[in-house]
């Protein structure tokens, strides 16, 4: 598993300012990062790629490890809809269908990972 970079009290703190709205680049840049950490913790592997960019990117599921070129499975999203999708507020189904997210390779899927954090109501 990757070393965590972003404690879970910054990660939290910056995620609750990201979806209050007005937070700034390196904030939302923080609650990304942070959840891309979660995800990666929550489904160690390297059998895909969740980019976000300009943000970051993870590795995740377990699986076929990939190491050269292109992942075969890779999932990519802004980062507005990465915090819908990882805090519950939006559904993977729901994302795909409004062509929110692009996921290619038979193992771009994480239905059953999100939310990752439910967002405090």
């Amino acid at each position: 598993m990757a070393k965590r970079r972003i404690s879970e009290a910054d990660g939290l703190a910056a995620l609750a300012a990201a979806l209050d709205g007005g937070a700034g680049r390196a904030v939302v840049a923080t609650a990304v990062r942070y959840l891309l950490e979660e995800l990666a913790a929550l489904a160690p592997g390297n059998s895909v790629e969740v980019r976000v960019p300009p943000f970051g990117a993870t590795q995740c599921v377990a699986g076929p490890r990939h190491t050269r070129g292109t992942p075969p499975n890779v999932i990519e999203t802004d980062a507005e809809t990465w915090l819908a999708l990882a805090t519950g507020s939006l559904d993977w189904e729901t994302a795909l269908s409004e062509a929110r997210v692009t996921a290619s390779g038979s193992r771009a899927d994480l239905l059953g990972l999100l939310p990752i954090v439910r967002r405090p109501r």
